[in-house]
This record gives structure tokens, C-alpha cells and sequence, in this order.
């Protein structure tokens, strides 16, 4: 019977480092997943940092293409008006010349 005995002690040793191997690798195991959730938190707030940055740089960039957008219409409306003083210098101009002309072949008034 010591033989058995001696026998069952040795699987008791063995079960007993197998369940302490067990234990090590859980805590390793705790430790690893500890780690990894502190990177996903990391990760987390920076993506959360990053995300408000970037709304902030979206509503900078609309409000300057709306102001862009703006200063293309004044533009416009600028070139449009200038262009029609232009022509109307133009047709000023030319007025003036004509007249000037007709001036020209009016015989001229005699002074007494």
C-alpha cells in the first residue's frame, strides 16, 4: 500500500505544479489583457481627440468656403459693373467725338 500511496502523492505533486502552471498563466494572462485595455483606452481618447479636431477643421473649412464663396459673387457683381462703365464710357466717348466733329464744320458765330 506505501507503493500505492507513494504512487497517488506523486499524481498529487503533479496535479498540484499543473494547477500552479495554471495559475501563473492566468495572471500573465490578466496581465496581458490589463495592458491591452489600457491601449484600447489610449486609443479611444485619442480617436475621440482626433474626431473633435477634426469637426473643428470640417466647420473652419466650410465657413471659408462659404466666405469664398462670397467674395466670388462681390467679384462678379464687381466685374459686371465695371465692364457697364466701360461701355458707358464708351458710348461717352464716342458721343463727345461726335459732337466735338460737329462742332468742327458749324461756321463760327461773329462776334460785333
Amino acid at each position: 500500500m506505501t507503493q500505492q500511496g507513494a504512487v497517488l502523492q506523486g499524481y498529487n505533486n503533479e496535479l498540484v505544479k499543473c494547477i500552479e502552471d495554471l495559475c501563473m498563466q492566468k495572471e500573465e494572462l490578466n496581465k496581458q489583457i490589463q495592458q491591452a485595455e489600457e491601449e484600447k483606452n489610449k486609443l479611444q481618447h485619442e480617436i475621440q481627440v482626433l474626431s473633435e479636431q477634426l469637426e473643428c477643421v470640417c466647420e473652419n473649412l466650410a465657413q471659408k468656403v462659404a466666405s469664398r464663396n462670397e467674395l466670388d459673387k462681390i467679384l462678379a457683381e464687381t466685374e459686371a459693373a465695371y465692364m457697364k462703365i466701360l461701355d458707358s464710357s464708351r458710348t461717352l466717348l464716342n458721343v463727345l467725338k461726335k459732337e466735338v466733329g460737329n462742332l468742327k464744320h458749324m461756321p463760327e458765330l461773329k462776334t460785333n
